[in-house]
C-alpha cells in the first residue's frame, strides 16, 4: 500500500513563473466574476462553487529562481490587470532610451536605426523575481494553495490522461537511504494540470519523449540559449535608469548565436548579461568566461568603473520559435510559458507570451467547468484561442527567426531584415532542424593536433582574469546565494556505466568533457586521480543554480536534470 498522501484539487499549476501565476489569478477572477453574476441574476447558469486551485513551486520562496533579463511588454498585463500600475506591480522603470551596438574586440558601433524587433518604447525594465513574488501573493488572496519548497518528480496518469503530480520526497541521503527526517511526497491529483515548468522543464521532457505523449516536434525540436547574468551596483549617474542596450558581435566568434544586454534598474544598480545559443560549435567555450571577456571591453570597463557585483545566475531559454513548439495540449493537461516554447527570440522577450498563454490556459479551463467538460476536446479549444490571439500573431512573425542564424551571424543579420520585410517568411521555410547539442564539434575539428593533445585529460583549472571586474565561476557563484542539503542524491543524474564510458574517457578524448566549460557554476569538474592513472569527473551539484544548460548541451544526453530536494537551489534578488 502507497505511503504517500494523496491531495486533490481542481487545477494544478506546475511551477510558480509568470505563466502559470497569470494563469492560476485569471482563472481565479473568472470564477470570482462567474459566480458574482449568478448571484445577481444576471447570468442564467449555476454558480461553479468551491474550485480548488494549486501552485506548486520547488524554491523556498515563489521568485528564488526567478531569471530574465529583462525588459517587458506590458501587453498581457494590461489584459490581465488593467490598474496594475495602481496596484503597486513592481517594475524597476519604463524604458527612457535605447541603443544597439556591433562590438568589436576594442570598439562600438551604433546601429544607426534600431532594429524593429529591439524597439522598447513604451515597454519596463524589472526584476523577474519580483514580479513573480508580487504575483505570488495575490494569487494567495484568491484563496488558492501556493506551496513553495514542492518539486514536482514525477506525473501521475489514468490511463492515458495526465491525472497530477507527485512531489519529491524529503530526507533521503546521498546513498538513496531514509534520514530520521525522511517526508514521503505527495500525490496531488487534479482535473487539469497545467505545466509551466519553464525552459526543459522535467516533466515535460518526460512526457514529451517518443513512447510518452510525444508532445515534441521530431522534425523541429527545441533549440535553447543560456543567459549568463550579473547585477551591478554602479556608482551613482553612471547608467541612466531605464536606460536598454544590446549588443552583437564581441565576445563571441560570428559562428556563434548570441548577444548581450545592459539595463538602468533602480538604486543604481545594472542587469548585465550574456545570451550564448545552445547549437554553438567550439567545445570548448565557456559562458561564464564569455560573460567576462564582455566585461573587459572598453566600454564596459568605462560603465564598470567603480562598481561592484551583487547579483549572478545563469537559465536557459528556448529559442527555436514557433516551428518548434511543442504540442501544448494532451489529455488533462496543458503547457504553457517557456515549457510550450513561448518565447520571441528576435524581441528577446518572453514574460508577456508567458502571461497571455497563462491566461488563454485559464479562458479554456473556465469554459470547461462551468460545461463541467474538461476533456481532451475541450482542452483542445486552447489551441483555437492561441491561434486567434496576438500571441500567435506575434510568435509567427518571428518563426524563422533563431533558424537564419544557422549560417552565422552575417546570414543572420541579412534573413532577419527579410524576415522583417516579409512578415516572418525566409526561403528555409519549413526546413526540418536538429537539436542544438549536434552542432558541436569534436576537438579535432576545431583544434590543430598539439591543442587537442595539451587539453585532453587535464584536470579543470579555475581561470584567473586580469581585471578586478571578472569573475572566476565560484567567486560569481556566491553572489546566487545558492544552497542545497549537501546529503541528499545528486540531481545531475548519469548512470555509472556512463560516467565510466562516456565522461572519463570518450568524451574526454572526442570533446575535453565540454560540461566543465559549459556549466555556469562550476558542478563539473575534471580532476586528478592517481588510482585511475588520469583524470575523471567530479559533481558539485550543491553549485547548481538549476539553469538546465548541461541536461540540453552534453553532445551525449547522458546528463539528465532532476529537481533536487525541495527548497534547494538559488536565492536570486533583482535577477
Amino acid at each position: 500500500m502507497s505511503e504517500r498522501e494523496i491531495l486533490e484539487v481542481d487545477v494544478l499549476f506546475v511551477g510558480a513563473g509568470p505563466a502559470n501565476l497569470a494563469g492560476a489569478l485569471h482563472l481565479s477572477n473568472l470564477i470570482a466574476r462567474h459566480n458574482e453574476a449568478v448571484a445577481a441574476g444576471a447570468h442564467p447558469g449555476p454558480a461553479l462553487g468551491e474550485i480548488q486551485l494549486a501552485v506548486v513551486e520547488k524554491s523556498a520562496e515563489i521568485g528564488d529562481h526567478g531569471l530574465s533579463g529583462a525588459v517587458m511588454d506590458p501587453i498581457a498585463l494590461n489584459e490581465l490587470m488593467p490598474d496594475w500600475q495602481g496596484q503597486g506591480f513592481p517594475v524597476e522603470s519604463e524604458v527612457t532610451g535605447e541603443d544597439v551596438y556591433f562590438l568589436t574586440p576594442t570598439k562600438k558601433l551604433r546601429f544607426p536605426i534600431t532594429p524593429p524587433p529591439l524597439v522598447n518604447h513604451g515597454n519596463y525594465v524589472v526584476s523577474l523575481g519580483d514580479i513573480v513574488r508580487w504575483m505570488g501573493a495575490k494569487v494567495e488572496e484568491t484563496g488558492a494553495y501556493v506551496l513553495t519548497a514542492t518539486p514536482a518528480v514525477d506525473v501521475v496518469m489514468d490511463g492515458g490522461r495526465v491525472a497530477g503530480v507527485v512531489t519529491g520526497d524529503k530526507g533521503i541521503d546521498k546513498h538513496g537511504q531514509r534520514k530520521a527526517n525522511y517526508e514521503p511526497g505527495s500525490e496531488l491529483r487534479a482535473r487539469v494540470t497545467v505545466f509551466g515548468e519553464g525552459p526543459r522543464g522535467t516533466l515535460q521532457k518526460k512526457l514529451g519523449a517518443p513512447g510518452a505523449l510525444g508532445l515534441d516536434r521530431p522534425a523541429h525540436p527545441q533549440v535553447y540559449g543560456t543567459g549568463v547574468k550579473e547585477i551591478w551596483e554602479l556608482p551613482a549617474g553612471r547608467f541612466p535608469r531605464g536606460h536598454v542596450v544590446h549588443t552583437m558581435g564581441h565576445p563571441l566568434d560570428t559562428h556563434t548565436y548570441g548577444g548581450s544586454w545592459l539595463y538602468g534598474m533602480n538604486d543604481n544598480l545594472l542587469s548585465l548579461g550574456l545570451v550564448v545559443g545552445l547549437d554553438y560549435r567550439r567545445p570548448t567555450l565557456d559562458l561564464h568566461e564569455e560573460l567576462q571577456k564582455f566585461k573587459a571591453h572598453p566600454y564596459l570597463c568605462e560603465v564598470l568603473a567603480g562598481g561592484k557585483v551583487v547579483g549572478y545566475g545563469a537559465k536557459a531559454a528556448p529559442l527555436g520559435g514557433y516551428h518548434a513548439m511543442p504540442e501544448a495540449v494532451a489529455d488533462g493537461a496543458l503547457f504553457i510559458g517557456d515549457s510550450g516554447g513561448n518565447l520571441n527570440a528576435a524581441r528577446l522577450k518572453g514574460i508577456h507570451l508567458a502571461m497571455k498563454t497563462g491566461m488563454l490556459a485559464a479562458e479554456t479551463i473556465f469554459e470547461g467547468l462551468v460545461k463541467n467538460d474538461l476533456s481532451l476536446a475541450q482542452l483542445g479549444t486552447y489551441r483555437t484561442r492561441f491561434k486567434a490571439s496576438w500571441a500567435y500573431r506575434e510568435l509567427w512573425g518571428g518563426r524563422n527567426f533563431h533558424q537564419g542564424f544557422d549560417g552565422g551571424v552575417w546570414a543572420g543579420m541579412a534573413f532577419t531584415g527579410l524576415q522583417t520585410v516579409t512578415g516572418g517568411w525566409a526561403p528555409y521555410e519549413g526546413s526540418t532542424t536538429a537539436p542544438g547539442h549536434t552542432r558541436m564539434r569534436r576537438l579535432d575539428q576545431e583544434l590543430p593536433a598539439d591543442a587537442v593533445k595539451a587539453i585532453v585529460g587535464q584536470p579543470t583549472t579555475a581561470k584567473k582574469f586580469a581585471l578586478p571586474d571578472q569573475l572566476e565561476k565560484l567567486s560569481d557563484l556566491y553572489h546566487s546565494g545558492t544552497i542545497h542539503e549537501e546529503d541528499q542524491p545528486a540531481h545531475l543524474v548519469i548512470s555509472p556505466d556512463d560516467v565510466t564510458s562516456i565522461c572519463n574517457d570518450r568524451c574526454k578524448r572526442e570533446y575535453g568533457n565540454p560540461c566543465q566549460h559549459f556549466c555556469p557554476a562550476n558542478v563539473y569538474e575534471m580532476v586528478l586521480d592517481a588510482t585511475a592513472g588520469g583524470t575523471q569527473l567530479r559533481l558539485s551539484p550543491s553549485n547548481c543554480v538549476h539553469c538546465k544548460t548541461c541536461d540540453i548541451m552534453d553532445p551525449y544526453q547522458v546528463i539528465t536534470w532532476v529537481p533536487p530536494e525541495g527548497g534547494g537551489g538559488p536565492r536570486y534578488r533583482k535577477l
